[in-house]
């Protein structure tokens, strides 16, 4: 079989297939663009695939503009870097371009041109986004070069508070991008540990979507053939760098967590967060890193459905079964066994349970969340 081609309208306009980078200047035009600044990280700002995008906008008149100021867990000095970049040169739209990083850095640039309330008064919770003037909003076009985050076809962006380390989840529907394109191309150049943590957070989004309590029955669809997805093609992608066909598939389930994560998160991404922002550690890698131990912690909440998932997956042996893979998995990905292999020091723990705790995240844990069995939780990754 080879790497699928096709456009999707779910939940965004998909432009999905090797080589679809080139229709860049024409989906820009589309989307009323005529100036766009192509928000992009430090390391990809020198690659080949970001030349090639911006080529492809110059080509078309569309200038070359570039903002490549981006942390791996970019905060709101990014954000205001890149805002000042965005008014000097006139732009008129944002192409988001890299991965989850520069996808929400970029969402933030495009939500924040001329707002007059804070970012953080924008935070998901309850109708918080209302404040926002929506008319201000500028378009945006979001091209993913790795297959994880799924922000691509999100309406939120993670944004970091350089002064208190917290991560915060900003949220507009304006800021699901008009049109994404997903060109598994893109990710043969990803380095073999950002394939492995970027897919393991993928596998994160589609395994606590599942496992979530809350009522979302396409969620738990779309969650369940995520997972299969990403058991089957990562440990190929990050073998073989130039398979497309499993670089096309890890870039289905990238999307695929991100859609069925609005059925909720659980406990993974609670620590993930504050161990990210604390100690600016790999978001997904992270996520891979405590999901052995997340997933004996509600144990007893999720087995019947983990046993149920293990079937679908072709997994035998049930729960137990299911973990095992997960942790093998893990081995073969070089993903760190515990937290201490991170870099967490044990006498952190108390102020990242805390931060864990105010995570919206723990809110769809199956096992509700309080500071001593987190604590606990945090002890067990250690």
């Amino acid at each position: 079989m080879s790497a699928p081609t096709a456009n999707w309208s779910y939940p965004t306009a998909i432009k999905f297939g090797p080589g679809r980078i080139a229709e860049l200047a024409d989906h820009c035009k589309a989307t009323g663009i005529t100036k766009p600044l192509l928000v992009t990280d430090k390391a990809l700002a020198s690659l080949p695939i970001t030349a090639q995008a911006l080529d492809i906008l110059d080509a078309a008149g569309l200038g070359r503009a570039v903002f490549s100021q981006v942390d791996p867990n970019p905060n709101e000095k990014n954000m205001e870097d890149g805002l000042k970049v965005y008014r000097a040169g006139g732009h008129d739209g944002v192409v988001c371009f890299g991965g989850g990083s520069a996808l929400d850095l970029g969402k933030m640039i495009a939500l924040m041109v001329d707002q007059s309330v804070s970012v953080w008064d924008l935070e998901d919770i309850g109708d918080w986004w209302t404040r926002a003037n929506p008319d201000t909003i500028a378009p945006i076009i979001a091209v993913p070069t790795t297959a994880g985050t799924g922000s691509e076809v999100g309406r939120a962006g993670v944004l970091t508070n350089s002064e208190t380390h917290k991560k915060k989840i900003i949220f507009h529907p304006k800021l699901l991008p008009a049109i994404t394109i997903c060109d598994p191309e893109l990710t043969v150049g990803m380095p073999a540990f950002i394939t492995a943590g970027t897919g393991m957070d993928a596998l994160a989004h589609c395994l606590e979507a599942f496992c979530s309590p809350h009522y979302h029955p396409m969620s738990q669809g779309i969650a369940l053939e995520g997972m299969r997805l990403v058991f089957e093609n990562l440990p190929k992608a990050y073998a073989t760098p130039t398979d497309i066909e499993a670089r096309a598939h890890m870039m289905s389930a990238a999307a695929m967590g991100a859609v069925a994560f609005q059925k909720g998160l659980g406990a993974i991404h609670s620590l993930s967060h504050p161990v990210g922002a604390v100690y600016g550690t790999h978001h997904g890698t992270t996520n891979a890193c405590v999901m052995p131990m997340v997933l004996d912690f509600n144990r007893n909440a999720i087995a019947e459905k983990i046993t149920q998932a293990a079937a679908y997956l072709g997994i035998a042996g049930g729960f137990e079964g299911f973990k095992a893979r997960v942790e093998s998995l893990r081995t073969e990905l070089g993903i760190p066994a515990n937290l201490t292999a991170m870099g967490v020091k044990a006498e952190d723990l108390d102020m990242l349970t805390d931060m864990a705790l105010e995570d919206p995240s723990c809110g769809g844990n199956p096992v509700a969340m309080t500071r001593e069995n987190t604590r606990a939780l945090f002890e067990a990754c250690l």
